[in-house]
């Protein structure tokens, strides 16, 4: 039989030994969490009421023994910018960003060494004397300038040190290891001060040097006890690393010579169902925790999920948790905080300082945004509806406005409002004004929230969290206004929002536990889901963030990787000691970038399996469906019939006509529904606003033409004005888009040399003897098909590029800027034409001979296509190949055969029995 719970245990020794005291006991747990589950026990162990005795984690235990204040990391590494910059010569003083590189590390360095009492000197000069040693070839003749400041910033260590940490002692204020040296030296005086108060340690693993000596100092007074909370399997075993350091206290501690070891227990080895299960990827972990829980509910509908945990081995997991989680779930806790990276205000904030920091870099004198920068702000779910710059954002799309100055957007957006005021206010009065502005923008959107919206509190609470980050920032400024640079600024947020979690509020103690690995010390549960069992994740991993090596940390008693891995192996073994059913979920997935492979506890319960666990593997893979994709079918109503008339009313196009050979359904949505693509801005010239810049250049050189034969006079005046009306071409059509730089440069330049060259095979023409008249230039036609067979007439409609008499025939010319070749024009049989899409280009040129047949007379006509990228090949005219005769000329018979397959193809449009039907290609 699993025993009680640890806590519950602990409340009934705290109940039957320190009853009449409990006013003066103190009881010290390894977090603050636990402290709510232990007044629990209290409540149920006890029928009267009582005074609850005080109730503290160990890091607060310390701080009120050594009587100093615990400071932030940002803080700290402010405090030490200020320390270095006092002890540092001019000369070799670092800016703020590159301190912080190294100094975070030799923080976390200066940190071990107090938590574990080392001498810093000894430490420090060791350090000093490695990196001697590992220069000692170099001749002193070679040492180099940047040598020597490697080798005194080693020297300069110790002075760092004794330095910062005087100057925090005078302030009164530390870093956790000063807090814990400060500890040690004050026990004397501590211990001497509350000699009446009793004091509980429980449920403690690993202990610090300083930790150690706290707690033997208040044991040896007979002022304390220390209960453990270990399995005999772990601490039996001397190779299990559960029960690495308790196996070391039991040994080495003078108390345990004269006083019993409590407790250790024995309920890893009792009945366990333990699941393995693995799941390729993240979410399929999360999709499983799910269906687990909704299991557990189903099994036992009127039963409880008190006893039941979800433990997170990456924190990521968190959101795709919930997600999966059965709506059945009712009360739930969940004591990890919601990340300060994806909160939406966060994300308004990052995207501000990208566009001023981006706005500032920028040389030059005016303050230039990057509209995508600007877009980003403006369509913020923060911003968008109370900013009042839908028009603004309409305008820098449609006028293709890469850049924007301050003064540009002021201008565009019209009037003043305080959001859009605070927003683009220019950043160039320092990293206060920035926050201040930043704090007060923050406060104008919490005005926008309605107070009793459920979803807008929530949505207030992110504002909050940000809020604090910012004035938190506020204060560290107003104090160290040496550090006044943007990007530092930046920096420095960055590192503060990754820790700036949201908390959930809950019930602490009713309904389902979702934690991360640390929150779960001292806690039992009857079942436990552990997800991400993968090695890197669940342990940690390796990381060697120190600049003291392996080597030197052996030999001085400082944790290493070794000991952070018994850390989490304590952890875990922990989860599983009094659960009866447990669910360790891994991905199976063993490369990528959210992958490992198996963790090795999996192995070890494998390995190590007990008599009395039932272990079993799951592999779950998703279900693949059998058709990745199904394609649209859009059966045709009435409605679409209605819409289908009124196209043939107003006009087919020939392009409309080859969209729905392309893909019925982009036929639906562009000509039925109507969808037009959303205009964005074209960053870089796309390939049809080039062609509509080369088309409408061509009808502008040519355009004083029509009417009249082309003389080589009138190319050579063309040549003269290329370059001019290429550029108005490029402003009418491309705008506001920078066009003097990078890739639309060189577009510019690729529409020049189309022109050029198209005019010099023009002029190449006409001394070769050719008579050029211009009859039209991008003008539109139509012309009415009836037939019998088609149910009501249909007007075709088209814009052709140009239309010249050449040498006694009629030329049809439709440019493209494109590469297209002979073939494409050469048909070979009339049978299909019009299933097959490479035939959209005949489709297309005939449709153009048609509608201006009747105009042309009794003369000959030509249709083809003039290719950009084919110049070489000339005029591609349409072809029909009939065995080994080739006939360019269309004549009515061509027409007649071409009609004969456009009404099938139509008759096919307006056939209610066939719907719109997906392509995939």
């Amino acid at each position: 039989m699993i025993n009680t719970s640890f806590l519950e245990k602990i409340a009934a020794v705290v109940i039957q030994n320190y009853e009449t005291k409990l006013a003066e006991t103190t009881i010290i747990l390894p977090n603050k969490r636990a402290k709510l589950f232990l007044i629990e026990a209290l409540k149920r162990k006890t029928h009267k009421t009582i005074l609850s005795p005080d109730i503290i984690s160990i890091e607060d235990f310390v701080q009120d023994v050594a009587s100093i204040r615990s400071i932030d990391s940002i803080e700290l590494l402010f405090e030490f910018y200020e320390v270095y910059l006092s002890v540092t010569e001019k000369q070799h003083q670092h800016s703020f960003e590159l301190f912080a590189n190294w100094a975070k590390t030799l923080l976390q360095d200066f940190n071990e060494i107090d938590r574990y009492l080392l001498d810093p000197n000894h430490v420090l000069s060791y350090l000093k004397d490695i990196e001697d040693i590992k220069k000692w070839g170099v001749e002193v003749e070679n040492k180099t300038k940047l040598l020597e400041n490697y080798i005194d910033f080693w020297k300069l260590l110790p002075l760092y040190y004794d330095a910062l940490y005087n100057h925090l002692l005078n302030k009164a204020i530390g870093y956790q290891g000063l807090i814990y040296r400060e500890a040690v030296n004050n026990l004397n005086h501590f211990s001497n001060t509350v000699s009446s108060r009793s004091f509980i340690f429980a449920g403690f693993n690993a202990l610090n040097a300083a930790e150690e000596k706290i707690v033997q100092h208040l044991l040896a007074l007979d002022q304390a006890k220390i209960y453990w909370d270990t399995d005999q399997t772990f601490l039996n075993d001397p190779y299990h690393d559960a029960g690495l350091f308790v196996r070391r206290f039991k040994e080495s501690w003078k108390y345990y010579k004269s006083h019993p070891f409590e407790w250790i227990v024995d309920d890893f080895s009792q009945s366990k169902n333990i699941q393995v299960i693995g799941s390729p990827k993240t979410i399929g972990q999360a999709k499983i925790a799910g269906s687990i829980i909704e299991n557990l509910i189903t099994e036992n509908p009127a039963g409880s999920l008190d006893k039941v945990a979800v433990v997170l081995g990456e924190e990521n997991l968190l959101i795709p948790v919930l997600y999966s989680l059965p709506a059945s779930v009712g009360a739930l806790n969940i004591t990890m905080g919601y990340s300060g990276k994806n909160n939406p205000s966060q994300i308004l904030i990052a995207k501000l300082f990208k566009m001023h920091t981006n706005a500032l870099s920028r040389k030059g004198d005016s303050y230039v945004f990057y509209y995508k920068d600007v877009l980003d702000v403006l369509t913020h779910p923060l911003v968008a509806p109370y900013a009042n710059a839908n028009h603004l954002v309409k305008i820098i799309k449609e006028n293709n406005y890469t850049f924007i100055s301050h003064n540009r957007i002021v201008e565009l957006y019209g009037h003043s409002s305080n959001l859009f005021d605070l927003l683009f206010k220019k950043w160039e009065n320092g990293s206060l004004a920035v926050l201040e502005n930043i704090s007060a923008l923050l406060l104008l959107i919490k005005t926008n929230f309605d107070k009793d919206n459920e979803e807008e509190k929530i949505a207030k609470s992110f504002v909050y969290a940000v809020f604090k980050v910012i004035n938190k920032l506020i204060n560290y400024y107003t104090s160290h206004n040496h550090i006044d640079n943007i990007d530092t600024l930046h920096a420095i947020y960055k590192q503060i929002i990754d820790v700036a979690e949201v908390s959930f509020e809950g019930e602490p103690l009713r309904g389902l536990q979702i934690m991360g690995v640390l929150e779960s010390r001292v806690l039992d549960f009857d079942t436990v889901i552990i997800t991400s069992m993968n090695e890197g994740k669940f342990p940690a991993g390796k990381s060697q963030n120190s600049f003291i090596p392996y080597d030197v940390k052996r030999e001085l008693g400082l944790p290493t990787f070794k000991e952070k891995d018994a850390i989490y192996t304590y952890h875990f073994y922990h989860l599983l000691q009094r659960a009866k059913n447990i669910y360790l979920i891994y991905n199976t997935e063993n490369d990528g970038l959210d992958a490992g492979e198996r963790s090795r506890f999996i192995t070890q319960l494998e390995v190590e399996k007990q008599p009395r666990h039932n272990l079993t593997f799951d592999i779950y893979n998703p279900v693949l469906p059998s058709t990745a994709y199904q394609p649209m079918v859009i059966p045709k109503s009435e409605a679409v019939m209605d819409r289908l008339k009124e196209i043939a009313l107003a006009g087919f196009s020939p392009s409309a006509l080859t969209s729905y050979i392309r893909n019925p359904i982009d036929f639906y949505f562009q000509k039925i529904l109507r969808i037009r693509e959303v205009e964005e801005v074209e960053e870089n010239i796309a390939l049809n606003t080039l062609g509509t810049i080369i088309h409408e250049t061509l009808k502008a050189l040519y355009e004083p033409f029509i009417g009249r034969f082309i003389s080589e006079e009138d190319i050579t005046k063309c040549f003269k004005l290329l370059d001019e009306e290429v550029l108005k071409q490029f402003k009418v059509v491309y705008k506001e888009g920078e066009i003097k730089k990078g890739r639309n440069l060189l577009a510019f330049e690729v529409a020049k040399r189309n022109v050029f060259n198209f005019l010099k095979v023009e002029l190449e023409a006409i001394r070769n003897g050719d008579a050029i008249k211009i009859i039209a230039l991008e003008q539109t036609y139509q012309r009415e098909l009836t037939h019998p067979s088609l149910p009501f007439p249909v007007l075709i409609k088209g814009n052709v590029d140009r239309i010249e008499q050449r040498n006694g025939k009629i030329r049809i010319i439709d440019y493209k800027t494109g590469k297209v070749e002979k073939a494409n024009v050469v048909l070979k049989t009339w049978n299909g034409l019009t299933n097959e899409l490479k035939n959209d280009k005949i489709i297309q040129v005939l449709a153009y001979a048609f509608m201006f047949e009747k105009e042309a007379g009794n003369m000959p006509i030509e249709v083809g296509i003039i290719s950009f990228k084919n110049l070489k090949s000339g005029f591609l005219p349409f072809t029909f190949k009939e065995e080994k005769d080739l006939d360019t000329t269309v004549s009515e018979q061509t027409l007649d055969l071409y009609l004969k397959e456009i009404v099938l193809l139509l008759n096919e449009i307006f056939d209610t029995t066939i719907p719109f039907e997906e392509k995939i290609n």
